[in-house]
Order: C-alpha cells, then structure tokens, then sequence
C-alpha cells in the first residue's frame, strides 16, 4: 500500500471507532498492514501539513462546559483588526469570516455557564461592536466525522435523532485534569495513553477507562482524527440557515440532517429583530459552484423554497482550534 493510499485511509476511516487500547497505533496498523512506526510517521507528517488538527476527542456541546456560536456586523475596513483581538481570547476556537451583514462568525468555548457569559462580555467590550449570541438549542446532526470519499453518506451505526441535552455536572479534580490533557490531543507516540495518565498523574488504565466510559455516555461525540476540510480541498464552505416555523423545526432538521453533504445541522435561537434564523447547516464542498447548486437542489427536492433563507459562504478563515474547556 502507498503512502498516499495509507494517508486516505489514516484520514477517512479512522475519524471516528479508533482503537482505544494501550497501543493504539499499532491496531491501526494491523488493519492497514504495515508498520507502527510508519503509522506515526505519517500520523506527523499530516498534522505537520495542517491536513490533520490533532487525533483526540471531540467533545458533545454542553455536556462538560457551555458554549455558543457569536456573530458580529464588522465594518469591513476593520474586520482584520477586530478579528485579531477576538483570536486573542483562548476561549474562542473557530473564527470566521462569511458574507453576510453579520461577517464575522466564531465559536466561544468555556468551563461553565458563568465563565462563557464573561468571556462574550468581555469580547463584546474589546472589539466595540453588538454581539449576536446564538446558543445551540437542538443538534440534528451528530458529529462523527467528514466522509472524503466523495459521496458523504452518514454512516448507517449513527441514526439521525434528536439529542436530548443532559445538563453538565461539574468535573472532578481527575476528570479536569483529564479534559486539559486531551484538549491538546493524543501524543503520537507508542503508548498515547500512558503519556497522558503520566500528565493527569493516574494510571493508564484509569484513562482508557473514563475515556470509553465517556464515549459510551455521548460525553465524547467521537474520539479519532481530527480532520482540516480547507487543507484537504474543501474551501467552498457555507452555512446554509432558514426561518422555519417552530411547530416544523424538528422535522426539517432530522431530514436535513440524513442528507449527504450535510455536514452540520442544528437549531439555534431568532434573535428579532436583528436575526430571523433558526434552523443552520453546513455544507462542504471543493468548488463554490458545486455547493450552490447543492443547496438549490436541497431547497426544491425538501420543499423548503417558501421560508426565507441566507447563504453565508466563508472568506477568511481566522482562527481554528480545539475547544478549550479549561
């Protein structure tokens, strides 16, 4: 097998169901039939190339810390200089620029409820302008990877329903050492996970443990490679949002969501007059044309041509990283 064929495979199949086991790295390279050591050694090179952001979990919304979707109306003069102090804040993870009146769009991330309410103050005061806060209210999609295989199923384990939120408890003194370590990712080593007990000061066995435990529970949506759609070729990114009637927000969602190319969909708050939204979702693609022609076939075929609706393609891509929950 190539490297290029490994590197498809390292990318595409083990976004999520990676091996947790005290050598993980050589189960992957069981499956694909080579050595550990070019595992890692490809491993590093895409996270090197930016094509991977690290191998670790992602965390479910909601479920160890609070977080919300923020937008700005940015002069446009000024959008590059204001979008550099909002990187400045660590909590805030994702920071795009989109075409909209409200062009500037990023994802705050905090411990608690309480610490995220000071840290969009605190943004909202450093850059001047009105925030728009846009909680998640309801996912439709759950997150368990982005297909590269050009066809963008939903894989049949993974049944689109509606995620009941369960309110966070607070963290023990274990668990918070554990969320920091894994904010940064799985050490590309042969033992990963001894790595980690060894900086959360506990055995090996312990992390694996609350690891899968936390898997099992929905804490950890997926735990495998964390992928960069730009770095791959997917630069024709666009949020697609609609004004849907409340009593059928819940439908359109979970039939939004089984569609392929869907890679996101969820329901977020109107904040009226200002936003008139309430259903958004994420689609990829490679070219913009190709996406635009995506959502006019998904607007006819779904029938959803009568509510009002905004494209919101990125332009910038300001700041991308892992959540930081503590």
């Amino acid at each position: 097998m190539t490297d290029e064929a490994i590197d498809f495979r390292l990318l595409n199949d083990f976004q999520r169901d990676f091996p947790l086991c005290p050598a993980p790295f050589a189960e992957l390279a069981a499956r694909l039939g080579v050595a550990e050591g070019a595992v890692l050694r490809l491993l590093e090179a895409l996270r090197r190339q930016g094509k991977i952001a690290r191998v670790g979990a992602v965390f479910a919304p909601k479920r160890i810390g609070a977080s919300t979707l923020a937008a700005m109306a940015v002069p446009p003069e000024k959008l590059s200089a204001l979008a550099e102090t909002v990187n400045r804040f660590p909590e805030v993870n994702h920071n795009y620029e989109r075409e909209h009146h409200y062009n500037l769009w990023f994802v705050v991330t905090a411990g608690s409820e309480g610490r995220l309410q000071a840290a969009l103050g605190a943004i909202e005061q450093a850059a001047g302008c009105p925030l728009l806060r846009l909680p998640l209210l309801q996912e439709y999609h759950i997150d368990l990877g982005f297909s590269l295989d050009g066809n963008g199923k939903k894989p049949l384990t993974a049944p689109v329903r509606r995620q009941a939120f369960v309110a966070p408890r607070p963290l023990d003194e274990f668990e918070r050492r554990l969320v920091i370590a894994l904010q940064e990712g799985l050490p590309l080593f042969i033992r990963p996970f001894s790595v980690l007990a060894s900086r959360v000061g506990c055995d090996e066995s312990e992390v694996l443990e609350r690891i899968r435990r936390w898997c099992a529970d929905g804490i950890i949506k997926r735990f495998g490679v964390i992928v960069r759609h730009h770095e791959l070729g997917y630069r024709a990114n666009a949020m697609l949002v609609h004004d849907i009637p409340d009593e059928a927000v819940a439908e359109t969602g979970e039939i939004l969501a089984r569609e392929p190319g869907v890679t996101l969909c969820y329901q977020r708050p109107r904040v009226l007059p200002e936003w008139r939204y309430n259903l958004f979702c994420m689609i990829h693609g490679q070219v913009r044309a190709e996406v635009e022609a995506r959502i006019v076939e998904l607007r006819a075929r779904l029938h959803l041509e009568d509510y009002a609706h905004a494209i919101l393609f990125s332009l910038t891509r300001f700041k991308q990283s892992g959540a930081r929950y503590a």
